[in-house]
């Protein structure tokens, strides 16, 4: 099994749901940068379960201790391994799964491949595998603040079913999205999207949604021109998610309705910088960042756990019922938001560092066009 993210800033995150932690290596990180539990624990807090009325009840404080890679605060160079222990494992909730299958989850397309399983809790397909990647991305923002200033991601709840908000990724705030538990800074639609994911639980029902992310001060010059295109690997590392469902950047599946001449991203002066007028490119052409926000949506499924009865077959191939039973989000999107931005994190970080390494100038910083 592949665990592993990236090329120069490499990520490989190990654990299963209800095993004895989580946690991730990550190697290639510059030595010299600042680093604390505080910084990694300020994301993993966003991310970790139990935060509020609309999420799994599961109560992890998803406490992070650094046990290499770091000396007297600052990194060293060397591989930086993060551990996080699991306190409210609780495995036996999962004990009819050990012989039925769930609809739509990784149970039954995991025992087509291994042949084995661990059915607590759904072992690495859980989303609590996503802990290291926030664990990660956490050391990928100290990295990016010395190699690409300025630089940030802010993801945001866009919508839920069929409530759609109202968001400018131009303007908007972390301090929007933090200001509701939802995590969509549209405040009236916000508050609608509360309500109906309580509806849905209380039916034992789920929903899904669409995360947007807009990363602000890319420098222009990332990412490669044909396999490793900067959108590809943003795809690739958003689909990665468990839950997501599809992706889209800049223009998307509207562009394709546009004609040449209305799709077009003129270029012009600003400010002594090459920039464009419009943004349907979504900040990236031909592969490479070209120094406007990079624009992105990643759609989520409706959680596939549900508090009913569903049909399916056994692991001995018999037509049966099963009654899901655990602690579930019954919709992924408000916990998703600090994962969606930690991948995009992920995969700057690693292409800034390709990029310094290939055609850097002298200096810390990438060269501003």
């Amino acid at each position: 099994m592949s665990s592993q993210f990236g090329q120069l800033f490499r990520v490989a995150t190990w654990g299963e749901s209800h095993g004895g932690g989580v946690g991730v290596v990550v190697d290639g990180c510059p030595p010299g940068l600042e680093l604390s539990e505080a910084d990694i624990q300020r994301d993993l807090d966003r991310r970790r379960p139990g935060q509020s009325e609309i999420v799994t009840p599961r109560q992890e404080e998803d406490r992070c201790v650094i046990l290499s890679g770091v000396f007297k605060g600052k990194t060293l160079g060397t591989p930086i391994a993060i551990n996080v222990t699991n306190k409210d494992a609780r495995p036996e909730a999962y004990r009819e799964m050990e012989t039925r299958f769930r609809p739509s989850h990784a149970d039954f397309t995991y025992q087509a491949k291994y042949g084995v399983r661990n059915w607590e809790g759904g072992g690495r397909a859980s989303a609590r595998e996503t802990i290291g990647r926030v664990a990660a991305a956490a050391v990928a923002k100290k990295a990016l603040a010395e190699i690409a200033p300025g630089l940030e991601a802010i993801a945001y709840v866009r919508s839920i079913h069929y409530l759609e908000a109202a968001i400018d990724p131009e303007t908007v705030t972390f301090e929007q999205v933090e200001s509701n538990i939802v995590r969509c800074p549209d405040a009236s639609v916000a508050a609608a999207m509360v309500e109906l994911i309580k509806q849905v639980r209380s039916e034992g029902d789920s929903v899904g949604g669409v995360i947007e992310c807009v990363v602000r001060g890319v420098p222009p010059g990332l990412g490669e021109p044909v396999f490793d295109k900067l959108s590809a690997d943003l795809a690739k590392a958003m689909m990665s998610l468990p839950a997501s469902k599809g992706f889209e950047i800049g223009s998307g599946f509207a562009g394709a309705k546009l004609k040449g001449s209305e799709h077009n991203d003129p270029f012009v002066m600003r400010d002594g910088k090459i920039r464009t007028i419009g943004n349907r490119s979504g900040g990236i052409q031909g592969g490479i960042s070209n120094g406007e926000d990079i624009l992105m949506r990643i759609a989520f499924k409706p959680t596939a756990t549900l508090l009913r009865p569903q049909r399916t077959v056994s692991v001995s191939g018999e037509e049966t019922e099963l009654s899901a039973r655990g602690r579930h989000d019954p919709c992924v999107l408000p916990r998703a938001v600090p994962i969606v931005e930690a991948m995009a994190l992920l995969v700057l970080c690693d292409h800034a560092l390709r990029q310094r390494g290939q055609c850097g100038r002298q200096g810390t910083a990438l060269p501003q066009f």
